[in-house]
This record gives C-alpha cells, structure tokens and sequence, in this order.
C-alpha cells in the first residue's frame, strides 16, 4: 500500500512540475531567483528560496551529499509538508504557535547581530585589536635542552661524573637515561615557562648555555640537565592570528549589542509574582 501510495505520490510531483515547466516556457531565459517558483501544491507556491533556506539549515553531514540528491531530496520534502500543513484546520495548537514565535524572534535577533558584527569586523578594528594584544608584548625566553633521567641519586651523581670527564651527553642518555627521550640522546626540543616542572624549569634557567646541572630532583626521577641553547619566541605575525583576531571583535560586538539593546529595552516583570522554575518542564501546559 505504501509503496502504490509513494508512486501516486511522485506521479503526482512530476506533473506538477511538468505542468509549471510547460506553463513558464516563455519565461525560461529569466535569471533564477530566491522567488523562482519551483513546484506549487494546491495553487500554494513553493520558491527556490524556500530550498536554498533548508539546505542551508540541515546538518554538515547532509550538506555533504551531491547536489541533485540534495534538491530532489528538499523539494520532496518540501512539498509533503506543505501538502499535509493545508489539510491543518482550526487554531493552531499553543506549542505551535509559541514556538513559531520563538523562532522567529531568533531569527530576527540574529539578523540585527549579523548586521553589528558586518560593520564591527573591519581591518582598521584586527590592526587596533592586534597591537593592543602584541603590540607592545615582550617575547618570552625559550629554552632548548637535554637531560638524563635516572631513578637514584647515587646514579645521578655517577652520570654527572662521567659527564664531566668528557664523555658525550647524548651517548651517556642514550645509554643511562630511563626516560622516553633516553632513545634522542636525552633532547626534549624547544619549551617555554610553565612548560615543564617547576624544579626542572629552575634548573634549567639558572644554567649557562652548554652547562650541565647537578642532580636535579622531580617526581619523575633524578635529573641531569644540559642547556643547549635559548631564544626569543617569535611573536605571531597578524596574519596568523587574524583568526583569532576576528572571533574575538565579533564576540565583543555581539555581547555590546545584546547589552544594549537589553538596556535600553523597557523591561517589566511583575514584581508580585512568583513561578516556580520547575515549571518548565510541564509540557501539557501547551496543550
């Protein structure tokens, strides 16, 4: 039954759609708008606009399918809604007719932010935002290092002994280290502060480029640490971080607008009463 009703269903579509094709032959060459008229159900006119709406409203994963799966797939669905929404009769029920207007004042809202955050977004406001944030930044200091871990003080010492004698330090974590970078000859690349434990890090600043620490203590073990060398950290170039940049002007430019608008709006709730915030859930009282 399904299966004859989907094709009287579809026959049903295709002669609508014939029907307006051989009716706008005339009009063929017009440009396609959001107000071409692609199919009408019971004379009710269903719009390009109306698809491009609800493709722009489906899910990425949707999106993602070619796109004539897409147009047939809306318009399908398009006129089926719109087919069952004229068999409706009476007032719409209050869930409805609520949640169209919460809708709908969404959608307004979002157009008057969208409108701020057009005007807010501007090379002028990234340059002014980026100087402020960089301009006048001091590049932290980055260290390069090297270390050999071992589980005992005694062996620290030992390590640090052989060290000093003359014996290569990446050979000697190759060959001692416990640790994961034991295999890389103890190198532990390129950190900046806050980086790594704060004894580890102490030891590591108070070091002279080339110089090996004593026995260094952290909860992982004992720790001998030789700084290789130490730079600036490159300060980002505005381009790097326009990104970042212009979320946070429209973040700004959107939180000021709602601000506003809410303060300069003439808000009143009464004061004498009193609704349980539970309430909320009571869905029956949309019935």
């Amino acid at each position: 039954m399904q299966k004859h009703l989907k094709i009287l269903a579809t026959a049903a579509l295709m002669a609508s759609i014939a029907s307006q094709v051989w009716a706008q032959d005339d009009a063929a060459a017009e440009p396609v708008t959001a107000q071409t008229v692609v199919a009408t159900v019971n004379g009710v006119e269903i719009k390009l606009g109306h698809m491009i709406a609800a493709r722009a409203s489906l899910p990425q994963q949707y999106q993602e399918l070619a796109d004539d799966v897409l147009y047939d797939g809306i318009l399908e669905q398009l006129v089926q809604q719109s087919a069952l929404a004229q068999k409706f009769e009476g007032d719409l029920p209050p869930r409805v007719a609520m949640s169209l207007d919460n809708e709908k004042r969404s959608l307004i809202a979002a157009e008057v932010v969208e409108a701020v955050l057009a005007e807010a977004v501007t090379e002028d406001a990234v340059q002014e935002l980026y100087d402020r944030q960089y301009g006048d930044i001091d590049p932290e200091e980055e260290y390069n290092a090297s270390h050999i871990l071992v589980e005992t003080e005694e062996e620290a010492l030992a390590v640090k002994e052989t060290i000093d004698g003359g014996a290569d330090f990446a050979a000697t974590a190759r060959e001692k280290s416990t640790g994961p970078s034991g295999p890389g000859g103890g190198e532990l690349g390129w950190f900046g502060a806050g980086m790594m434990v704060p004894t580890f890090e102490a030891a590591t600043i108070a070091l002279s480029v080339g110089e090996v620490s004593a026995p260094v203590q952290t909860q992982f073990g004992w720790h001998i640490i030789k700084l290789n060398d130490t730079r600036k950290a490159a300060i980002p170039t505005i381009e790097e971080v326009r990104g970042d940049l212009t979320n946070e002007i429209r973040q700004m430019a959107a939180q000021q607008a709602i601000t506003e608008a809410a303060d300069a709006a003439d808000v009143q709730l009464p004061a004498d009463q009193e609704i349980d915030p539970a309430v909320l859930k009571q869905i029956d009282l949309l019935e």
